[in-house]
């Protein structure tokens, strides 16, 4: 298990690589308030001072300590030598001539031996970020320290909790420094080392409360009494120690810090630890085994191991999943173009190919939303188009006023003896012209599906057009043009359905059933008339009585001008009117419905015809003929900044998920258990 913790470093070290934090990996983060003594706690676990010191707020940005066991000297030496060499001496560091030393992220292939100077180099790469004021940064600042004394340990030393802003530190700096704690202790991977100084109250704790935010029961948090040795006179921190005022589940270690006269004297740590030994062993005798710098090392290491082997099967999973998600993704941009031609003439194929399949329905990306393609044709055939045709009553805008005076028209000077057919045909084709409107309604809609359906295979089916945007363009207006010439075409066509019926009125058409009947009843009022009966005088005779309104006589000694007489909009219908009317209504409404159900039928299919048929046949080789040439292979097949950025980045973090992953690998088994 002592692997475990320098295999989340690497692991640690392989995203930072990449910049992401997709990956939540276990490490302790160390929070406190300002002055709880968080900077001495770290510096006793590495046994070295390397830390700003300062008043108010001195770590302005998170620092990622990485401490790594290594070999004293002499044993690396040996093993450069060749004397004692054996099978971890890939591990031994032999390059490095120094007992302990440090090295920084951002420095690359610089050694610090002196901590001193790792103290400077902190200090300035703070400012650099940060200001050189009292300003904070989220951006971290990562350490290794490599020595002999130290255990193996990843901790985050995070900017201590303060109240008031000083400097250049913006009004809501307490905001800020919060937000930022939660952020790293938020992970549930993370172990919180929350640090909180003995002469306080624990239940005002800044650290303890802001621990219990995301660690409500306190099953990853360690609490570190801080400074036991400046409590007032007559007190201890015993009942905290022991848990019995705020029970913490990982444990509650009390320590004794340097004091600012220790620093000042350049005490050791080596004898400071001795002290604080001694101290422990006078003031909490039963606890000073269970307490001290030392004891927390080993229980900090301890943990940490432990919490390593219970997140590594999950940790494993979810770089294998990533791994999946990010293949997929970097398959879907492509690889960079090679060969112009034969990339072009392969995305032209695959879009004309996409489009024809999302009419036919057989495409592989199938929206359940709504209706589109093929099948939103169909819709608009036989739902739209067809229900709009229903709807159309066959005698709408049509009175018997109408009527009438077609019939009076049709007769001329002479009065009719017989309803005329030409009235039939005036009329009927008045109604049919109604039916041209819906039809190239019809036509509209199919061709506004059309140019949706472009936009559909560029969105989820031709992923490669994302890569050219003026390729994509290029191909849209290729299309659209190609819509737009046949549109014209189409609607003509339509028309000429409508023409058609126009064009001859056919009363001897077989389903034309009406005219039968009307033809044998005018056949049998033909023959009374003929008979010459009293009825037949009778109705003459009423017929020709000026009527109600409107036609009477005028009154004597009146001027009258027959062209000024307004016609009566609505009067009441003599016999003979009223069979004529019912005679003309009975023949519109048969074969109108002659009519409908025909351009009912033809209208898709001239559609289908000579848009969407001869669209999908020439689709491919309209666009090859657009766009095939020599000349402007190199500048549609431009890829996009946007694309070519996102595929070096997902390659990279690809590259980083597969060394995680052969990282993880390594770990045996016997690892886990």
């Amino acid at each position: 298990m002592d692997s475990l913790i320098p295999t989340i470093n690497r692991l640690q070290e392989v995203f930072l690589t990449v910049g992401a934090e997709i990956i939540q990996l276990p490490q302790i983060v160390v929070v406190g308030s300002q002055s709880s003594g968080k900077s001495s706690v770290l510096e006793s676990l590495v046994g070295r001072d390397f830390l700003p010191r300062g008043s108010g707020i001195v770590t302005r940005r998170p620092l990622v300590l990485q401490l790594i066991n290594v070999a004293p000297l002499q044993e690396r030496l040996k093993i450069e030598s060749g004397n004692g060499l054996n099978q971890n001496a890939q591990n031994s560091y032999t390059g490095v001539k120094a007992e302990e030393w440090g090295t920084f992220l951002h420095c690359k292939n610089q050694i610090f031996t002196g901590f001193q100077e790792i103290c400077r180099e902190i200090e300035a790469e703070t400012e650099r970020s940060s200001g050189d004021n009292k300003g904070i940064s989220p951006e971290p600042i990562y350490l290794k320290i490599f020595s002999p004394k130290v255990l193996n340990l990843t901790l985050v030393d995070l900017p201590g909790i303060t109240k008031v802003p000083v400097g250049d530190q913006p009004e809501d700096i307490e905001a800020q420094v919060q937000e930022m704690i939660l952020s790293f202790i938020s992970n549930p991977n993370s172990l919180i080392l929350a640090v909180s100084p003995a002469n306080s109250d624990l239940a005002t704790s800044d650290a303890l409360k802001l621990a219990r935010e995301v660690d409500p029961d306190g099953r990853r948090t360690l609490l570190v009494v801080s400074k036991l040795d400046l409590m007032d006179a007559g007190t201890d921190a015993l009942e905290v120690l022991l848990g019995r005022v705020i029970p913490v589940k990982l444990g509650i270690i009390g320590v004794v810090n340097r004091s600012q006269h220790d620093i000042n004297t350049q005490k050791t740590l080596e004898d400071s630890t001795r002290d604080e030994q001694a101290f422990l062993q006078r003031h909490y005798p039963s606890l000073a085994s269970r307490a001290g710098s030392r004891y927390l090392a080993k229980t900090l290491s301890r943990l940490l191991m432990h919490h390593i082997r219970d997140c590594l099967p999950d940790l494993k999973t979810r770089v294998t999943v990533l791994s999946a998600q990010y293949q997929t993704r970097l398959n879907s941009y492509g690889q960079p173009v090679e060969d112009h031609s034969a990339t072009l003439l392969q995305i032209v194929t695959k879009f004309a190919s996409d489009y024809c399949n999302t009419i036919e329905g057989t495409a592989r990306y199938i929206q359940t939303s709504e209706l589109c393609g093929g099948a939103r044709i169909c819709y608009i055939f036989h739902e739209t188009f067809g229900r709009t045709l229903q709807s159309i009553d066959p005698l709408g805008g049509l009175t018997e006023l109408d009527i009438l005076t077609a019939i009076r028209n049709a007769t001329g000077p002479r009065p009719a003896l017989f309803v005329p057919e030409v009235s039939f045909e005036l009329l009927v084709k008045r109604q049919i012209k109604r039916l041209e409107e819906p039809s190239l309604r019809c036509v509209e809609l199919v061709h506004e599906e059309l140019q949706r359906i472009i936009q559909h295979c560029s969105s989820f089916s031709t992923q490669e057009l994302l890569r050219f945007p003026k390729l994509h363009d290029s191909i849209v207006e290729v299309v659209t043009g190609l819509l737009r010439k046949r549109l014209p075409i189409t609607n003509e066509m339509v028309h000429n359905l409508v023409a058609i019926e126009l064009a001859y009125i056919n009363t001897k058409h077989p389903d034309f059933t009406d005219a039968a009947q009307v033809s044998a009843s005018v056949n049998s009022q033909q023959a009374e008339a003929l008979d010459g009966g009293k009825h037949w005088k009778k109705e003459k005779f009423t017929e020709e009585q000026p009527p109600a309104a409107g036609f009477g006589s005028p009154s004597k000694g009146q001027a009258i001008n027959l062209l000024d007489t307004a016609v009566p909009v609505s009067r009441k219908l003599s016999a003979r009117e009223q069979r004529d009317c019912e005679v003309i209504q009975r023949l519109i409404n048969c074969y109108f419905l002659i009519v409908r159900k025909s351009i009912q039928d033809s209208v898709p299919k001239t559609v289908m015809h000579f848009l969407v048929n001869f669209v999908k046949e020439h689709l491919q080789s309209e666009l090859v003929g657009q766009l095939y040439k020599q000349q402007l292979l190199q500048e549609l097949l431009i890829e996009s900044q946007d694309t070519a950025q996102q595929r070096t980045e997902v390659a990279q973090m690809l590259e980083a998920l597969k060394k995680a992953n052969n990282i993880i690998s390594e770990i045996r088994e016997t690892h886990l258990w």
